[in-house]
């Protein structure tokens, strides 16, 4: 039987930063140059290379009035309304999503008679309630963030409910033995045992509400980057439709990466500990 080498392990050497970003975006600019390439050799009306998209994203948002920062009309009328729908509809998804499901995780009997309700109500396809709610609440902004509210807020209802059941019995013993009032449960029991499990929701919860803004637009609206692609598509206007679908990914990239900073911010203390339990 041969010996257990108990001998230190040699420390992994450090990758510099700038090899780490060259590997990182090496992908999309392969990417990029095979896009330009095959839609050159295709000459397709339908398919414009990414230097005419660039070009005309250009035209469409940062050609206006230096007095407004070059922005032009077509970044309010339609990309910063969108983007204020998604943000409302995320933010009440949110915070509706982590009170009920606090409220329903920690009570047994809230949870048996709530259960039903929330498998029916999380079968409904969001996109198939759009001919109610246009019925209900008209073609404005409250149908649209409605239906992202309705949409996004499961993944951080679900994920509210789990954390608070994972909760440590201990814990609960000990505020009940030292007579925490509720509040002060609430902050500094309840909340930071569940804060990993309602972030992770958030974050998924984002991406819903990014495809329900997106499909919220694309019927009886007048603005907003969805009705663009609309309008972009029944005008043959195809550079302005692929630009608008990129705008999308990139919105939510960005979204994705700011989410990211906040998380590892207000998490730290949780992936400290996970490190030390290695």
């Amino acid at each position: 039987m041969s010996p257990i080498d108990t001998s230190p392990k040699a420390p992994r050497p450090l990758v510099p930063r700038q090899l780490v970003s060259l590997r990182r975006y090496s992908g999309i600019a392969a990417l990029l140059i095979l896009w330009q390439i095959a839609t050159v050799w295709a000459g397709s009306f339908f398919f414009p290379t990414p230097l005419l998209i660039l070009q005309t994203a250009g035209k469409l948002w940062f050609s206006g009035d230096p007095a407004h920062l070059f922005l032009t009309d077509a970044v309010f009328r339609d990309v910063l309304p969108s983007l204020g729908r998604l943000l409302a509809g995320w933010a009440i998804a949110v915070v509706l999503g982590v009170t009920i499901g606090l409220a329903i995780g920690g009570s047994r009997r809230l949870a048996e008679a709530a259960q039903p309700v929330l498998e029916f109500l999380r079968a409904l396809p969001s996109p198939a309630l759009i001919p109610v709610f246009l019925i209900l609440l008209g073609t404005d902004s409250t149908m649209r963030i409605t239906l992202i509210v309705m949409g996004s807020i499961w993944p951080v209802l679900l994920n509210s409910i789990e954390g608070i059941r994972t909760l440590d019995p201990a814990q609960t013993d000990m505020a009940r033995v030292f007579r925490l009032p509720p509040h002060a449960r609430l902050t500094r029991i309840v909340l930071p045992a569940t804060m990993p499990h309602i972030f992770a929701g958030m974050r998924v919860s984002l991406a819903i509400a990014i495809i329900l803004m997106v499909v919220s637009e694309l019927v009886a609206s007048s603005s907003g980057i969805g009705h663009a692609i609309i309008n972009a598509q029944n005008t043959f206007q195809l550079p302005a439709m692929w630009a608008n679908v990129i705008l999308i990914a990139l919105l939510g990239i960005s979204l994705n990466g700011l989410f990211s900073l906040v998380e590892n911010r207000v998490l730290y203390w949780h992936r400290a500990a996970r490190r030390l339990q290695k």
